[in-house]
């Protein structure tokens, strides 16, 4: 049944993404699918026996300094503007996200840090691995063809940027099972448990479900994972949930109409958690560190949370009744859901111990989403998750390690999702893979100011045929569909607005060489995009697209 359900789960995640479409009577029909076959009744919850530690800590005789602890903490689709750490923050600021905002007045926050991708798994793959996705090509998110011929084919006749459907790549189209991260990748899970480190990953994982990818076989001793990638927050009709629909978004429909609450410890049955969904895996995150409090650990807590759909707990809703607007009202609810759960985590090692021997990790995986239909979640930057403009994929990108990492540090120089790789293998006194090229950096030294220069003089970027490239401060964006090149100087245009390439086009010249050489050296996708559809750079998916505005396709 697992298998049976797999393209419809997978796809609804991606194609959230990417979700550009309207909803016409073939999408009812398959509506009709998804909500009377694919909806399932798992098994009720249980509860999860995490491995115990050692039940006091090594003897002081010989015993050496224990490495630190790694924990890292991915948000979904968190808007740069979502946080109040730059002084901004979601519903004008009126939701205070202190617990997040800690992690960077204790630590160092990278003012330029940037995701490995505009979209979910490849950018997870980056982080996983420290090198560019596409090195072994893992450029797009597992999606099946039949759902991607569905989509494509639902747009009306009067939509004015059509999507695209590539009948033309089927032929080296592999089967959905077959979509993951390759097994030959050694991800930080493998190398830090080769060091004695015990690695846990709880929530998203969204790197291939068959059993071959899962995340036990990446080197997590222990998986609370859900499937597929997509998760509700509780069942839509429970008392204690409020929902937030997005009938502009057939996407949405399609995730509300399945309704995937789910979870799955390692590879047994998969079955319902206990409550809200950030709640559930933050009490088993809390627990995972008491259980490991006398040994090191690697600890991936990845929420799906504020992704799609839309749902929050009543009592956070409740408190935010300043808000007019529902849609904002439940998004602001999930933000403070978030934060007051992260700092149970912090807390947890607080009490624990294990503050000043802990590596401290806080990112998102993306840029906010356009679909959800909310204006600012990104400001000031433009764009949205999915497109390479800065709204897609600049993030927080956060560090704390009391005693290591001086409290308020500010690192302005570019940072990507790879960094975290080689910067936890360093503080655990491991050395990165010699037989492969590690993209990432040990940041350590940048951020006590130990390292001449920068950790990267050029960030590239990369989905079919768009792609993107930070030379120092230029910024170079090349899509063919539209056929156009966008250049910027971020020193003096950050978000964007002024478009150099005409002015520029010696520069745009040297720099697409640049761009092209690299291109050459990543490798072919392991399976084609077989659909596209176009993004509207400044304005939500809410609002109509008009002819003459900026867009960009992004394929998936």
């Amino acid at each position: 049944m697992i298998k049976r359900v797999a393209w419809a789960l997978a796809a609804l995640l991606v194609l959230g993404a990417v979700a550009f479409y309207a909803v016409g009577g073939r999408a009812g029909l398959l509506l009709l699918t998804v909500k009377f076959v694919l909806r399932q009744d798992y098994a009720p919850t249980r509860e999860v026996a995490w491995q115990a530690g050692p039940p006091a800590p090594p003897t002081a005789a010989g015993a050496e300094r224990r490495p630190p602890n790694v924990v890292l903490i991915v948000a979904d689709d968190l808007g740069f503007n979502d946080i109040t750490h730059y002084g901004g923050g979601i519903a004008g600021g009126g939701v205070p996200t202190p617990n997040i905002d800690s992690i960077a007045r204790q630590g160092v926050d990278f003012r330029n840090g940037y995701s490995g991708n505009a979209t979910c798994a490849p950018a997870r793959a980056a982080m996983m691995t420290g090198r560019y996705a596409t090195r072994f090509g893992f450029e797009f998110t597992p999606t099946p063809k039949q759902f991607m011929q569905a989509i494509t084919g639902m747009a009306p006749a009067d939509q004015l940027f059509k999507p695209l459907y590539h009948a033309e790549r089927e032929a080296d189209l592999i089967p959905y099972e077959d979509m993951g991260l390759p097994t030959s990748e050694i991800t930080l899970a493998k190398l830090l448990q080769g060091a004695a480190y015990h690695t846990v990953h709880l929530g998203k994982w969204h790197l291939g479900d068959s059993p071959q990818f899962r995340a036990y076989n990446h080197g997590f001793t222990e998986s609370l994972s859900h499937l597929h990638g997509a998760s509700m927050y509780l069942p839509t009709k429970h008392p204690g949930v409020v929902n937030a629909l997005q009938d502009f978004d057939p996407i949405d429909k399609f995730l509300w109409a399945a309704e995937p609450w789910v979870v799955r410890f390692k590879d047994g049955e998969p079955f319902q958690p206990p409550k809200y969904m950030t709640d559930y895996l933050t009490d088993e995150a809390v627990k995972v560190v008491a259980a490991n409090k006398h040994r090191p650990f690697f600890m991936y807590l990845a929420y799906n949370a504020p992704h799609t759909p839309l749902q929050a707990t009543r009592e956070d809703y409740d408190a935010l009744s300043f808000i007019p607007d529902h849609t904002m009202r439940v998004y602001a609810a999930m933000i403070r859901s978030l934060d007051r759960n992260i700092g149970r985590v912090l807390q947890a090692l607080k009490d624990q111990g294990l503050d000043d021997d802990t590596l401290v990790i806080f990112t998102s995986d993306n840029g906010g989403a356009h679909y959800i239909g909310l204006d600012g979640i990104n400001s000031p930057y433009r764009g949205w998750k999915a497109t390479f403009f800065e709204g897609g994929i600049r993030v927080p990108f956060f560090m704390r390690w009391s005693g290591t990492i001086p409290a308020g540090a500010s690192v302005m120089a570019p940072v990507s999702h790879f960094d975290i790789f080689a910067t936890a293998a360093a503080a655990a006194g491991q050395k990165a893979p010699g037989d492969r090229i590690i993209d990432g950096v040990n940041l350590l030294p940048f951020i006590k100011g130990d390292a001449p220069g920068r950790p990267h003089d050029v960030l590239f970027w990369r989905t079919d045929n768009y792609l993107t490239m930070r030379a120092g401060d230029w910024k170079l964006q090349v899509s063919q569909q539209p056929k156009k090149d966008w250049l910027f100087n971020l020193a003096t245009d950050p978000t964007e607005k002024t478009n150099l390439a005409a002015r520029e086009p010696e520069r745009v010249a040297a720099l697409k060489a640049q761009l092209l050489e690299w291109n050459k050296a990543q490798r072919k996708p392991l399976w084609p995009s077989m659909g596209a559809g176009a993004i509207a750079i400044d304005h939500t998916m809410k609002q109509p697209t008009k002819a003459g505005e900026e867009y960009v396709y992004y394929s998936n």
